[in-house]
């Protein structure tokens, strides 16, 4: 028979306990000892408990085991079919206990307790019940629920894979159609979807952890983890028990278990950064966890065994580690099965425009701070640089414009000293070196730094002539000779 719906009311009010012994002493005393915690029922055998449990909401049953009729175990396995969800404890004389204990998995009995029982012991063991059911009505909930929500949690996820798979894939490159990026683009396309280690090179800040991720949301596996390890940035017992993970106890401060990277990215990709940093010693360990597909957790007895696609990364020339005898042999192969070599932001300059813009774009969201985009003289400039530090310095001296800008649009005027000065800014300076020659190196050094002073000052100014006079201490007739000498005009 099922039980009475449980209202708000039920759900606020105090837990409920249904006290069934046939003594009324003892049954007074049990409601005595639980009223001011507890909403107590009484019943005086199993007939008038069965009652009780149809017409009340009964969380816990606390039944002492012989009574008239029928004994408690006998009793709780009928309530156990009938209201499954509610707890029994059972009282029991000490020469019922083994009975007790017989019956328990039958009957289902949360616990049991001897008589004589003591107040403090009863009231602790059916506050816990009470936390149990409770959890256990919760958990039951959740259950109903996450059951309903499975096709909408399908959907979700399914859409966040493919929002991965835009935000992360080859079309977060950002490049034009001309650009060299275009080629590991297209490699990149059709490695992917295999199952083949990557080892990708190129200069720092040029965006190797990009193509990792391109690499795996283009894959089989995009819908597991992408993990990363930056290699170079710890010792080698640190870099160890990151990858490793290791067993509480293993050494001093290792106090709980640790699930490493390599056991976070089963079943998914981790990407190496910076693996020529690594040491000879770490080197032969990762042997191992490419040949094998095993590593053991420092501290553990046995090893784990994982299916992760690695893809690493350096800005070192591997090649000529291995033939140095600083990087293993054994180890680049495994990791080159295919090597990606990305070009430089110096070498793909016509994307500069596009990547400042859509850097500008979101460095303005991040800071709260949105503009119109660049000036034609500081997209100029932009373009110019050679950028040493690649995309991470590019970004990060958009990141300073934006906070110096107080007009919509980025000028010129905001750019650093060491951009505004680069030979590739003025068209003339090939012409003044030659002319120079003959005169001695110095003087042509010379020539060439107050040509690339005089332009930054220009700009700063807005090409304004009193202004950059005055700001280099000359006079206005100075200053144009000076331009007229190395051809400076806007």
């Amino acid at each position: 028979m099922d039980r009475p719906a449980v209202n708000q009311t039920a759900k606020t009010r105090p837990p409920t306990v249904l006290v069934v012994d046939d003594e009324i002493r003892s049954q007074e005393a049990l409601r005595r000892t639980l009223e001011d915690d507890f909403t107590v029922f009484t019943a005086s055998d199993a007939e008038q408990a069965q009652r009780v449990m149809e017409s009340e909401w009964v969380q816990i049953i606390v039944c002492d085991q012989r009574m008239p009729g029928t004994t408690g175990v006998e009793f709780l396995k009928a309530v156990r079919s009938q209201w499954p969800d509610t707890l029994r404890i059972i009282l029991s004389g000490y020469t019922d206990a083994e009975d007790i204990i017989a019956g328990v998995n039958e009957a289902g009995i949360y616990q049991y307790l001897l008589k004589p029982w003591q107040p403090e012991q009863l009231l602790l063991t059916l506050q816990t019940a009470a936390n149990v059911h409770r959890l256990q009505q919760e958990n039951q909930r959740l259950s109903v629920e996450l059951r309903a929500a499975e096709p909408v949690l399908a959907r979700r996820v399914e859409q966040k894979s493919e929002h991965a798979r835009r935000s992360f894939g080859l079309n977060s490159l950002i490049r034009t159609p001309d650009s060299p990026l275009n080629a590991v683009c297209a490699l990149v396309e059709k490695i992917a979807p295999y199952d083949l280690s990557v080892l990708i090179s190129g200069e720092s800040g040029t965006g190797k952890e990009m193509i990792a991720r391109a690499i795996h949301y283009c894959s089989r596996r995009a819908d597991k983890a992408f993990v990363v390890e930056h290699c170079g940035a710890l010792p080698d017992q640190l870099l160890e028990a990151e990858l490793f993970g290791y067993k509480r106890g293993a050494f001093t401060g290792a106090y709980e278990d640790r699930t490493g990277r390599f056991q976070q990215a089963d079943g998914g990709t981790i990407f190496l950064d910076e693996i020529g940093d690594t040491s000879a010693v770490f080197q032969v360990k990762l042997l191992r966890v490419l040949q094998e597909g095993e590593f053991r957790p420092l501290g553990a007895a046995r090893p784990h065994s994982v299916d992760v696609r690695v893809v690493a990364a350096t800005h070192h020339d591997l090649e000529a580690d291995v033939r140095a005898g600083s990087f293993r042999e054994d180890l680049y192969y495994r990791l080159a099965t295919v090597t990606l070599q990305v070009p430089a932001l110096r070498e793909r300059a016509q994307d500069i425009p596009l990547l400042a813009a859509r850097l500008l774009a979101a460095s303005g969201k991040a800071l709260g701070k949105p503009v119109d985009g660049f000036t034609s003289e500081a997209l100029a400039c932009l373009t110019a640089y050679r950028w040493p530090g690649n995309v991470r310095e590019l970004q990060n001296e958009i990141l300073r414009m934006l906070a110096l800008a107080d007009s919509p649009r980025l000028g010129a005027e905001l750019l650093a000293a060491r951009i505004l000065r680069t030979p590739a800014l003025d068209p003339t300076a090939d012409e003044r070196r030659e002319a120079g020659a003959a005169d001695g190196a110095l003087k042509e050094r010379m020539a060439e730094l107050e040509a690339r002073v005089l332009k930054e000052a220009l700009i700063r100014h807005h090409w304004n002539k009193s202004r950059t006079a005055s700001a280099l201490g000359l006079s206005r007739v100075g200053l144009r000779n000076k331009l007229l000498r190395y051809g400076l005009e806007r």
